[in-house]
């Protein structure tokens, strides 16, 4: 394994062992480990991969870390990214699967998860404000992310949101510059795979098309998430709710990407293969959708007309991730306790060159101790 290889590899499987609290903490902690430590790419490059990411279906964190991959180290760097920054969650919730067919209870991990939601609120912070003062340009895109983050508070879909931005802001730059450049156009390319044929029995290959296909239509939280495994897995009389619920809080509270409940079902379902079968089906369009998407973007930047659609894209990204932050917030933040991790957090981000993955543990030790002292 070459050295930029054997870097990619160490950097994203660190993070996938420490990153909690979905997407936005998980892009928020890339951007101090690629951007302010190594400096991998600009922070103007780093911006045009999140916009573009929050456009194709598939967990955006993750697809990340494979276009993160790919800019160090070729085609692939983007698979060693993505394998290293999914394995740890993965064979974490096969372990916990295990336990939890054998035993039929979860592990006790709540005072941990408490201390680390505050911490990843800070981390999400410092993100957005640096990548906020590189997206927002002018006038014109703080007005644009203005009206994003209203729309994402007011629930409409953070895809649509986005897409509108950067049409409006698109068909606004180019009036204002009065182009005349002829548009090159670039078409991403979506699959569907339209997967319905009636489940009697779960085999290996039926669990790898279910979730192939979940991996090639969804977009949104952990919630869609549910919804989608729900109409696939509960209708169909192949999983009880509870059980769903359960294997959705295993996704939650481990590291890495919530998609990791995929490992955790397939073992429910058809023990180590079905784990390793689900995990793989899910996962695969996203390793398709980076590989197809990432050589575009340098020619999207570089057209006149596709370089405000990206601009506009990009400060709607950071307003959707501020919009999470609010909502998090006010999830989060209800308790004293919860506040003064919190403080704690955004004086070590902030005031301080620790390591956001510190930050973490600082904090999943403090809510431990908060909570059963006082």
């Amino acid at each position: 394994m070459n050295k930029n290889l054997k870097e990619v590899a160490q950097v994203f499987f660190k993070l996938g062992c420490f990153a909690f609290g979905g997407p936005a903490a998980h892009i928020a902690m890339m951007e101090d480990e690629i951007i302010e430590k190594r400096k991998w790419m600009s922070r103007d490059y780093f911006l045009d991969l999140i916009g573009t990411t929050n456009l194709i279906p598939g967990p955006n964190s993750t697809e990340m870390t494979m276009h993160c991959g790919y800019e160090r180290a070729g085609k692939v760097g983007l698979f060693v990214a993505g394998i290293a920054f999914i394995f740890p969650a993965t064979i974490i919730t096969a372990i916990l699967a295990y336990l939890y067919v054998k035993y039929g209870q979860l592990p006790e991990v709540e005072p941990f998860i408490y201390g680390i939601k505050p911490a990843v609120l800070a981390i999400i912070a410092a993100a957005i404000f640096k990548l906020g003062k590189k997206a927002i340009k002018s006038t014109e895109l703080a007005i644009l992310g203005v009206l994003v983050l209203a729309a994402s508070l007011l629930g409409v879909n953070e895809v649509i949101a986005l897409l509108s931005a950067g049409v409006l802001g698109m068909a606004y730059f180019y009036i204002k510059n009065k182009t005349t450049t002829t548009i090159k156009s670039i078409t991403p390319l979506f699959f569907l795979f339209g997967i319905n044929a009636t489940i009697t029995k779960v085999s290996t290959l039926k669990l790898f098309l279910i979730f192939l296909k979940v991996g090639a239509i969804l977009y949104g939280s952990g919630y869609v998430l549910f919804a989608y495994l729900d109409a696939e897995l509960v209708t169909r009389g192949l999983l009880t709710r509870t059980e769903l619920i359960d294997a959705i809080a295993i996704g939650q509270f481990t590291p890495g990407p919530v998609l990791s409940t995929s490992t955790f079902i397939g073992y429910q379902l058809s023990g180590f293969s079905g784990a390793l079968v689900a995990t793989t089906g899910i996962f695969l369009p996203s390793f398709l959708f980076v590989l197809l998407l990432n050589p575009f973007i340098p020619k999207m930047r570089n057209s006149k007309i596709l370089r405000g659609f990206l601009d506009s894209v990009n400060v709607a990204a950071v307003a959707v991730m501020l919009a999470v932050l609010f909502v998090m917030g006010k999830e989060t933040l209800i308790q004293w306790q919860s506040i003064v991790i919190a403080i704690a957090a955004i004086i070590l981000t902030f005031k301080t060159k620790v390591s956001t993955i510190w930050t973490i543990v600082i904090g999943a030790v403090l809510g431990f101790l908060l909570l059963k002292l006082f």
